[in-house]
């Protein structure tokens, strides 16, 4: 396949794949089922190695940053959004701070994810999860996790959104200890370079 045929079959596989995500959460509303039936499909679109090639798609450079996001498609009222991360291995994200999302998160690569329940006077672990080629992670808008890529190569994970990232000026970040909740800015959303153990 040329160059052009794979932005094409990519650009028509996104489509086909929000489309189908849309009319889930049209009939079923957002709920833990409906979410892992958005999985289901984000896990079907992520077979498609192919369509996501790293010469199109590279990991950020080794010590420069951890992390590097590609927007595949937003929906015009930024109602949905499709992102590509690649990210560094052996990196403890800014992420890796407790959050929660306005959105589900999903995944493809390996990828580290602790998913917290709230107790008072803090967080407890819920579940742990290991996103990578054939698993993923679905989020309902509280749920809270942190993430890490614990791996020995770049990750590379689709992420779709409920909500366009740019636009959610609602996050939260969470202190394991106590459990206060801080505003998740920009800034915070950057990566950081300490390395996981």
């Amino acid at each position: 396949m040329t160059a052009t045929d794979i932005r094409s079959a990519r650009a028509a596989e996104v489509a086909a794949t929000i489309a189908r995500i849309r009319a889930i959460e049209r009939s079923q509303g957002v709920t833990r089922e409906s979410l892992d039936a958005i999985k289901d499909e984000m896990l079907a679109l992520a077979r498609h190695e192919q369509l996501f090639p790293a010469a199109e798609f590279p990991p950020p450079p080794a010590g420069e940053k951890s992390s590097q996001r590609y927007l595949l498609q937003e929906d015009s009222d930024r109602r949905f959004a499709l992102y590509l991360e690649l990210a560094q291995p052996r990196q403890r994200h800014a992420a890796a701070r407790p959050h929660h999302l306005g959105g589900g998160g999903l995944g493809r690569g390996q990828e580290h994810n602790t998913v917290y329940q709230r107790v008072p006077g803090g967080l407890t672990v819920a579940r742990e999860v290991m996103v990578e080629p054939g698993t993923g992670i679905a989020l309902m808008p509280d749920d809270i996790h942190a993430i890490a890529t614990p791996g020995s190569v770049p990750t590379r994970h689709l992420h779709m959104y409920g909500l366009a990232l740019e636009v959610l000026d609602n996050r939260q970040g969470y202190d394991p200890d106590t459990g206060e909740a801080v505003p998740y800015n920009r800034t915070f959303m950057r990566p950081t370079a300490a390395p996981v153990g």
